[in-house]
């Protein structure tokens, strides 16, 4: 792996998680008090998840010749992971729920984000070929 592949995906997987983490505060009231039903703030996040992780993984994988499939399964647990160790460092110490709890809740949900790159890895790959 080149440095510039490396430094990517380590960037675009910090982005996947600070991009909706950031928009997360806009449904808040400024006592922390959520202004929506929380059923609909998790299901706006996801979408603004899916949309950011969806135009990342588009940007990410231009840079690769080949090795789609190697690649997506690699881009998409380190973001799966980057994603989940930002949230145990910020994001449950917020919540103030056990690890478990969160997972279950939200952590669970990053599970999409390899799905979605060995995806586009196997399309890319089998296209290609």
């Amino acid at each position: 792996m080149t440095k510039q592949i490396i430094f990517k995906t380590i960037f675009y997987g910090f982005f996947s998680w600070f991009f909706p983490f950031v928009i997360s505060f806009l449904f808040y009231k400024p006592g922390g008090e959520l202004m929506v039903a929380y059923a609909t703030f998790k299901s706006v996040i996801m979408l603004v998840g899916i949309s950011v992780c969806s135009y990342l993984l588009v940007q990410y994988f231009k840079i690769l010749d080949n090795n789609f499939k190697k690649f997506g399964f690699i881009v998409g647990f380190s973001w799966f992971f980057i994603n989940i160790i930002l949230d145990t460092l910020l994001l449950i110490p917020i919540m103030k729920v056990s690890f478990v709890n969160y997972f279950m809740t939200i952590g669970v949900s990053y599970l999409g984000i390899p799905a979605m790159s060995i995806a586009i890895g196997y399309l890319l790959d089998n296209k290609i070929k």
